[in-house]
């Protein structure tokens, strides 16, 4: 039997044209045993274009964006639990519309944030990093 292969953590990759209308990232892996938060973030050159951030600490999601350096206002999981749990796998997909970028866990719906960098294209990486061990991504 051979071990799951990890990614190392801070993890960045390019999504090879940029997002656009229909276009879905996949992220799976594990929540570390002890973690407290873990983020994955859509970058545009030093922008964050969409930060989805559980906070165990917290027992929540948030979607936010960073543009030149300042945070926006946090937009909170309208779940009413933490789709994340402690030392378990996940999958999350994160599909890119018109008008927002759809977030589903494990299958579920947990919200839908709305672009606030219009430029779609030019949000062109991915980065993982925080309290979790990522197995797989699909840009």
């Amino acid at each position: 039997m051979y071990p799951i292969p990890t990614y190392l953590i801070p993890y960045f990759t390019a999504i090879p044209g940029g997002m656009c209308p229909c276009k879905s990232i996949t992220v799976s892996g594990t929540v570390l045993p002890s973690a407290e938060r873990f983020h994955i973030n859509l970058r545009s050159r030093s922008d964050i274009a969409f930060h989805l951030n559980p906070r165990f600490d917290q027992n929540t999601v948030i979607g936010n964006t960073q543009i030149n350096g300042s945070w926006g206002p946090e937009q909170y999981s309208i779940s009413k639990t933490m789709p994340f749990s402690r030392g378990q796998g996940f999958l999350v997909r994160i599909t890119c519309e018109d008008t927002a970028f759809k977030v589903a866990v494990n299958g579920q719906h947990l919200f839908d944030y709305n672009h606030r960098l219009k430029d779609l294209p030019a949000i062109n990486v991915l980065e993982v990093a925080g309290d979790v061990q990522v197995t797989h991504v699909h840009t």
